[in-house]
């Protein structure tokens, strides 16, 4: 685990694009405890399928919403890997286990933000699925989104703040 990064002032112009690589690193610890499995940021941009979407709030001296979206075969194997049962009888714990891994990123991302641990607090995960629905954050501002593969499948990550 990194030194924790130092919560930018309003008036510092890279403030919330510094956030992007301790974002990807708290994704990338929660994949690799949590799940046992990495996640891989790769060269070109990964479709987006939303069929599974993740949401928790942030509120505080942080304020906005944390996402994971993938399809559900992802979140299928994300439940497989973390209640380490087959793939096949994962699809009822799908929902849940990407809740809780969008939980865990939030969590993780917001105690490598120097001064924000006990400034910022978590919602209750919040999980839609579907085939046909459009996310909209009402956290107009700012917005970080990163798309990595785990498994060969697409996976995306989003931090939004209200400026």
């Amino acid at each position: 685990m990194n030194a924790p990064t130092q919560m930018p002032t309003d008036n510092d112009p890279l403030r919330f694009e510094r956030w992007r690589p301790v974002l990807a690193d708290s994704v990338q610890e929660v994949f690799s405890m949590m799940v046992g499995a990495q996640v891989v940021i790769p060269d070109q941009e990964p479709s987006l399928i939303s069929e599974v979407t993740g949401m928790v709030g942030l509120a505080g001296e942080l304020c906005g919403v944390l996402c994971v979206r993938c399809s559900k075969d992802a979140a299928s194997k994300i439940a497989s890997h973390m209640l380490g049962i087959p793939v096949t009888e994962a699809d009822q714990h799908r929902s849940d286990s990407v809740g809780e891994i969008c939980n865990m990123v939030a969590g993780n991302f917001k105690a490598k933000i120097d001064g924000l641990q006990d400034k910022c607090m978590l919602s209750v995960p919040t999980v839609i699925t579907g085939e046909d629905y459009q996310f909209h954050s009402l956290a107009v501002g700012k917005r970080i989104e990163i798309g990595f593969i785990f498994e060969g499948e697409p996976l995306w990550i989003g931090l939004e703040l209200r400026s």
